[in-house]
């Protein structure tokens, strides 16, 4: 048995194809869908869209490609991956991808299961919990793309989808997988179309696992991809040998960071402590970026005999991005950071550099494309939904880390405890 992955988003293809390693299924990162021949040899594929925030129906197009490719590959069940807070709107884009592919699979049943534990996402009688907050009283109320002002999975997904949603409660899990299957079995009888499944723990996602091994189409955040591939993986559990392709490799490393979320800026505080760091200068990079970025390799080049990489980092407080956006213009400022971040990457690769260190989920996907790395390996976790990856056509690494995932100490960690 194979698995095919369509995830929504970069880093969270990343964090879904870390999980699937981690519970012993060897896997392989494609960012788009191909437009070549390739035969890829791995128990799991995931496939990075951007679809998430787009339109529904670029969404639905991008997905259903995505598809087509991986039964192209051989795999015989699927799984949509969309983020663990359930991000979308009333209109889209998780309920008019989860029709298009039951329609294109021809079944009519599938389950909603966002929940990842470890994270603090729980899902308790169909509501989405972030850590102790109910999802619309969390950060996310205030998304400025996908808003979340409700908690409630089967209102969410009757507002955006064509079908009726039913639940499995924590209770039903308690029982196991034969309860679940059963459960599920009734709610098809009834015309349910979508089943959100309670998870407060990662023995629920193991319980579901075992109770959908034979579905063809699951959809949920990684948490699930936990319990299924324990059932999938077909060399049974072995972590370390799932995850041997991906191991770091390669030289020098650099750590960069264009993520300005709450854990990044502590995470920058932190390893400015511990290693040469330089902060970007927005100005520069939207006027002299070609020559900036020169300066700033030569600097990165400086230290990079150190025992910690040096870092590059344009991660700010709330209030200085604020006043950086009105001083430049938030599209104009975001958008030379990162051209300058590509032109930095690109001439440190020239000068032999192997490893990067990202956080952001922009950064990374610029960074990834500037490598031309349209597939690889997923290492060993460093963190929660953050592997190391290496690239399958040549000899470079990547943790690629989106906003607030990892801890205080993860760049300094991502080195010592993955040594080359």
């Amino acid at each position: 048995m194979r698995l095919g992955v369509i995830a929504d988003d970069f880093t969270g293809a990343t964090d879904i194809a870390s999980f699937l390693v981690q519970n012993g299924m060897s896997t392989v990162q494609v960012n788009g869908v191909p437009q070549d021949d390739r035969r890829l040899d791995a128990e799991a594929i995931v496939v990075s869209l951007k679809s998430r925030s787009c339109a529904a129906e670029k969404a639905v197009e991008d997905s259903l490609a995505a598809l087509a490719w991986l039964q192209q590959q051989g795999c015989e069940r699927f799984y949509f991956k969309y983020c663990s807070t359930f991000d979308s709107t009333a209109k889209g884009n998780i309920g008019p991808v989860t029709d298009a592919l039951l329609a294109a699979l021809g079944e009519t049943q599938t389950v909603i299961s966002p929940a990842l534990p470890v994270n603090g996402r729980t899902v308790y009688l169909g509501h989405l919990f972030v850590m102790n907050q109910l999802l619309s009283d969390s950060g996310m109320r205030h998304h400025p793309v996908t808003p979340m002002t409700d908690s409630n999975l089967l209102r969410l997904m009757e507002a955006q989808a064509t079908g009726k949603a039913g639940l499995i409660a924590s209770q039903t899990l308690d029982r196991g997988a034969e309860a679940v299957r059963a459960e599920l079995a009734a709610l098809a009888a009834e015309g349910v179309r979508y089943v959100v499944l309670d998870a407060l723990n990662e023995q629920h996602l193991l319980t579901q696992g075992e109770a959908l091994r034979e579905m063809k189409l699951v959809t949920g955040g990684s948490g699930l991809a936990i319990g299924l591939a324990r059932q999938w993986a077909s060399s049974g559990w072995d972590r370390e040998q799932a995850q041997a392709a991906g191991k770091p490799q390669g030289g020098r490393a650099v750590v960069i960071s264009g993520s300005c979320s709450t854990m990044t800026n502590r995470q920058v505080a932190r390893y400015r402590q511990q290693a040469s760091s330089l902060a970007v200068d927005v100005e520069r990079a939207l006027e002299q970026r070609d020559a900036y970025a020169h300066e700033l390799c030569d600097w990165v080049a400086g230290h990079a005999e150190e025992a910690l990489a040096p870092m590059l980092f344009a991660t700010s407080e709330p209030e200085t991005l604020q006043r950086i956006q009105q001083q430049y213009g938030a599209q104009q400022s975001s958008e030379a950071v990162e051209q300058l971040f590509a032109s930095v990457v690109r001439e440190l690769q020239l000068r032999g550099w192997q490893r990067f260190i990202v956080a952001g989920g922009e950064t990374s996907g610029v960074v990834a494309q500037t490598l031309k790395i349209d597939a690889f390996h997923i290492g060993p976790v460093i963190s929660p939904g953050v592997p190391w990856v290496r690239s399958v056509t040549q000899p470079v690494s990547l943790a690629l880390k989106s906003g607030n995932f990892g801890d205080e100490n993860f760049f300094a960690r991502a080195q010592t405890e993955f040594a080359v």
